[in-house]
């Protein structure tokens, strides 16, 4: 085996979409905390992130995880105006659960539940898939998120008007655009570079 690739054990391994917490395991090799140089620390913006294998592989590319990550962050950590952080969270939820990612499926509905404090609703999203009912507002986000999860051309008219009349103004519908879109590239990142694992023992 290439010493820049991990053996993976498929047993255990989470099939069914979850808010429990759960790992994540690469299939290419990541930076170990010694092999980081300044650039690379400055990459990953957050200095506990290096806990992360994800992001230990993503820092093979410094400055492209740099952008990512402040990206990242203005999407879903920017209160200045826009949706409330719960519905972002609600919108990678549903990307992620019509991708199928379970990592990030789980990672996004536990932060929806903790933000909304709607956690039986948040989990009906992933029991149910994303064809779920639950009430005008949640429907309109997730129903636009998925459109645009689909195919871009996708989302139109239609979509903008439901978010509308359930009350988002521009700014709120251009952070379910910019929370959905983030995570339609982060989906397929993550699936296409390693697998969900069990949550960590001890």
């Amino acid at each position: 085996m290439s010493e820049t690739t991990i053996a993976v054990s498929h047993k255990d391994r989470p099939v069914a979409f979850t808010q429990d917490e759960i790992g994540w395991t690469p299939w290419l090799m990541p930076l170990s905390e010694d092999q980081l140089t300044e650039r690379h620390w400055a990459g990953l913006v957050d200095a506990s992130r290096a806990k992360s294998p994800y992001f230990m592989l993503l820092a093979r590319d410094p400055k492209i995880l740099e952008a990512r990550t402040k990206t990242d962050n203005d999407i879903f950590y920017n209160p200045a105006a826009g949706l409330p952080r719960a519905e972002r969270e609600l919108s990678a939820a549903a990307v992620s659960r019509a991708n199928g990612c379970i990592f990030c499926a789980s990672v996004h509905a536990r932060f929806a539940s903790t933000y909304s404090k709607r956690r039986e609703d948040v989990q009906r999203l992933l029991d149910e898939g994303v064809s779920v009912g639950i009430d005008q507002r949640w429907n309109a986000v997730i129903a636009a998120a998925v459109a645009l999860t689909e195919t871009p051309l996708a989302f139109d008219q239609r979509q903008v008007e439901s978010l509308r009349q359930s009350g988002l103004d521009d700014l709120a519908i251009a952070d379910v655009i910019y929370s959905a879109a983030f995570f339609n590239w982060a989906n397929r990142l993550m699936l296409s570079l390693g697998e969900p694992t069990p949550p960590a023992k001890g």
